[in-house]
């Protein structure tokens, strides 16, 4: 059965919804050689044609790494600080090398153009760096 978010017209659903479409940062978690969790922060965008999550990564992460070993991967975003509004997404990672890069996606540029500006100076140089694009396939979802 193909991966669906919950109904958008349910609370959990709701978040979930407004949390795809405006969090700018998702932990992304993999697992290293020593089977040890490895979370990091990233950008990302959901797409909703595809059902999948887009994330950058420079060429040098240790991420790709953990992934060529073990595709498993969970994204979270960040909680409410007293436990709640926690979502948890678990999935399969791959490269995608038809992905444009990061600077050629009008949508990806405009979520993240103050982030990409304050320490990157241009999208350009941004795409440089994360130059390699991973897609994530999410098959389940939870959260409270």
């Amino acid at each position: 059965m193909p991966f669906q978010l919950p109904d958008p017209t349910t609370p959990f659903g709701e978040r979930v919804a407004h949390r795809l479409r405006d969090e700018r940062i998702i932990l992304l978690t993999t697992v290293d050689t020593k089977g040890m969790p490895q979370p990091v922060p990233v950008w990302f965008l959901w797409d909703e044609a595809t059902s999948t999550f887009l994330i950058y990564s420079l060429t040098d992460a240790k991420r790709l790494t953990h992934l060529q070993q073990n595709p498993r991967v969970a994204l979270n975003f960040d909680g409410n600080g007293s436990g709640g509004d926690i979502i948890v997404i678990t999935g399969q990672a791959q490269l995608s090398p038809n992905d444009p890069p990061a600077d050629q996606l009008p949508i990806y540029v405009e979520k993240y153009h103050d982030f990409i500006t304050n320490s990157f100076s241009t999208p350009k140089h941004f795409a440089s760096l994360y130059s390699v694009a991973l897609r994530i396939h999410p098959t389940a979802i939870r959260g409270h």
